[in-house]
């Protein structure tokens, strides 16, 4: 059952990269020579947000051992038209920016689990590797929900114009119905950036605390689960994951 399940989320994954691949083709990031310290900073503020950490998960902890691994895909809502964007990539880019996503929880003791993240937008230079520390304040009961405290930093990879770490903390709750979980949560996200390029007059570092919600649910039936987010930022993102359980 396990095995046939990992071959879903497997060829799940390689369809999304198949068919965002010659949508997203040659979006890379390269920052000019003329570009503006306003436009870095708007490009900043965006990138950040869009590769900002994604829970795609209910407050209730994982438990002793318990472990979660999946494939998701977030896709971002930019704002593709400015200068910010058309200068950096040489051409108008998408509405959306689409991450498929390598997605593992593990549950530790005492209400805490560990995530990490892995993606890279197909057809770019932009990828992410992240992690989390989640502690579940309340674990949850039949008649309670669960509440958790998040801290999760995720670095921005493959663009070597732009030095870019987000960090993010949030609280969220939940409450399991039979099989269906419903979820939400709230924090503050850290976005430190820096011009990374050489041999050029560098422009000042970047750095911003924004705001940022989210809302979710999750479906599990046996060991198979799908969770579906919507986050809302200045950027805001939409994601579904399908995942695994041990």
């Amino acid at each position: 059952m396990r095995s046939k399940a990992l071959v879903v989320l497997l060829y799940s994954l390689f369809i999304v990269i198949a068919f965002s691949g010659p949508v997203f083709a040659g979006n890379d990031i390269s920052l000019p020579s003329g570009f503006t310290q306003s436009e870095f900073d708007d490009l900043s503020r965006e990138l950040g947000l869009a590769i900002s950490y994604v829970p795609l998960a209910p407050a209730a902890p994982l438990g002793l051992l318990g472990f979660d691994i999946g494939i998701e895909v977030t896709a971002a809502n930019i704002d593709n038209n400015k200068s910010f964007w058309t200068n950096a990539i040489g051409k108008t880019p998408p509405s959306y920016l689409a991450f498929p996503k390598i997605h593992a929880q593990a549950g530790l003791p005492l209400g805490f689990d560990v995530g990490l993240v892995y993606a890279k937008a197909p057809g770019t230079n932009i990828g992410l590797i992240g992690g989390e520390l989640k502690w579940a304040i309340l674990k949850g009961t039949i008649a309670s929900p669960a509440v958790a405290l998040r801290g999760d930093y995720t670095k921005l990879t493959g663009v070597s114009d732009i030095d870019m770490g987000v960090y993010g903390a949030d609280l969220s709750i939940s409450k399991g119905f039979g099989f269906i979980t419903p979820f939400a949560g709230y924090g503050v996200v850290r976005i430190s950036s820096q011009d990374n390029r050489s041999n050029i007059a560098k422009l000042d570092s970047f750095n911003s605390n924004e705001s940022k919600g989210f809302v979710g649910i999750k479906f599990s039936a046996f060991i198979v689960s799908f969770v579906a987010e919507a986050d809302f930022s200045k950027v805001p993102s939409y994601s579904g994951r399908l995942n695994i359980s041990f």
